[in-house]
């Protein structure tokens, strides 16, 4: 991501923010695993959206027109003891020199500098209520420039939630945000297939984990999106199953909901496809049914086009085709009235994707859905979960769990699936895995 990017980024955010304010963002704090041992370490996606700065235990404070320089960094200075056993850190120069502060202070001294920073400002945004620690740093302050009335300095008196501006300009990805993106569902489409390839009965479902972690770690991408799905026969009617432990059987489909992360941004794919390479007549007709909603759905994704637009569609080719196989009985429309095929489909058809997987940004604006516009990157990923115990529909349908997702980005003219190299026709899988 080329360091100008950042720079434009807190631009835009202080070209959004009225006159008189200053905003304070903080990094992610480390998680611990267990005792002394860490999580690898991951910023916090607003931070690093406005920074690229990767290190904890971090301030920062963006105050348009100071003079003194509006992008101010607090980070911890560098210890050269420390270093010897976790490796070298920006510290202050490496905060003004690499990542573009005008300033860098040591994170100690914030108390100190904090104060003067927000002093005769009258709102302050940021993430209110959502680190105990900043809310405390940023009252602290607030309540030292108080004490500081007499002598004539003003303290903040709106505090926002920096989200609402932030979040919206996240929304609409840069050209250097979707070449990241492009990376990442790149390597995770490769991810895909070679766990098609790797895929056969009695292999576990963390074999297959394993092999789309190797895929995504020797591109690489070290990180995870999110925890892999690999879910065998009836464990893909669980929606977030990840305990993938079971053998794989003969004759069941395998769904694997899996994405790497490249520069912080993420990739999304779920394919499903028979552990045995062949589908079953049950599992294509069910199969090519979410396959025609998710085809249908991400027609839909154009500029100018809802959000609603590709779940209603989707919503609408599954109930047809539900009452087709039989699985509902009674009038579509009625059907999609009454919420019927949420037992066989309950979660929506997709959400925006980014450097979170399930990004920020409103779905409504002004009481209504949000039209999309080029820039804008959605998951679109219908399904159907029919559990095993559904003892109310025909033997043939239970335990099987399908659901198709690609990562659809709006352009001016239409959409392009980022995703698109990973099978998903009955046909292409089918002779992929005989490959």
């Amino acid at each position: 991501m080329p360091p100008n990017e950042f720079k434009q980024r807190r631009k835009r955010l202080m070209r959004a923010m009225p006159k008189g304010s200053v905003a304070i963002l903080a990094s992610a704090a480390p998680s611990i695993r267990n005792r002394d041992v860490e999580y690898p370490y991951r910023q916090d996606s607003d931070f690093f959206y406005l920074t690229g700065f990767n290190e904890c235990d971090s301030i920062v404070v963006l105050a348009p027109g100071r003079k003194q320089g509006e992008y101010v960094v607090f980070c911890r200075e560098h210890d050269e003891k420390l270093a010897v056993w976790v490796g070298r850190n920006a510290g202050l120069e490496g905060a003004r020199d690499v990542y573009g502060a005008d300033e860098a202070l040591p994170v100690a001294e914030l108390h100190k500098h904090l104060p003067g920073l927000i002093e005769n400002h009258e709102r302050v945004y940021y993430a209110i209520g959502r680190d105990d620690d900043l809310d405390h740093r940023v009252m602290t302050a607030v309540n030292a420039v108080r004490a500081r009335a007499r002598t004539g300095v003003r303290a903040p008196y709106e505090f926002v939630a920096i989200e609402h501006l932030l979040h919206e300009l996240r929304l609409v990805k840069s050209p250097a945000e979707i070449k990241a993106m492009r990376r990442a569902a790149e390597v995770s489409a490769a991810a895909h297939k070679r766990a098609m390839q790797a895929c056969r009965p009695g292999r576990f479902e963390y074999e297959i984990e394993a092999e789309l972690v190797h895929e995504f770690t020797r591109h690489g991408l070290r990180a995870q999106a999110y925890p892999c799905i690999v879910a065998g026969g009836k464990n893909a009617c669980v929606l977030h199953y990840t305990d993938n432990g079971d053998a794989l059987a003969d004759g069941d489909l395998l769904l694997i909901d899996a994405g790497a992360e490249h520069e912080n941004y993420a990739a999304d794919i779920t394919r499903t496809f028979p552990v045995n390479g062949s589908f079953s007549e049950a599992q294509r007709a069910l199969y090519e049914l979410v396959l025609d909603a998710q085809l249908a759905a991400i027609k839909q994704v154009k500029p100018g086009k809802r959000w609603n637009e590709p779940h209603d569609t989707a919503v609408r080719v599954l109930t047809k085709g539900l009452v087709a196989l039989g699985l509902l009985e009674g009038r579509v429309g009625k059907l999609i009235k009454d919420e019927a095929y949420k037992k066989f489909y309950m979660h929506r058809t997709g959400h925006w994707l980014g450097m979170d997987v399930h990004d920020v940004g409103d779905y409504r604006t002004d009481d209504d859905w949000r039209p999309l516009e080029p820039g804008m990157v959605l998951t679109v990923e219908p399904g159907l979960y029919i559990p095993a115990d559904c003892t109310d529909v025909d033997p043939r349908w239970r335990g099987i769990g399908i659901r198709i997702e690609d990562d659809v980005l709006v352009t001016e003219k239409g959409h392009e699936v980022l995703t698109a190299a990973a099978p998903k026709s009955v046909a292409e899988i089918e002779a992929f895995m005989r490959s």
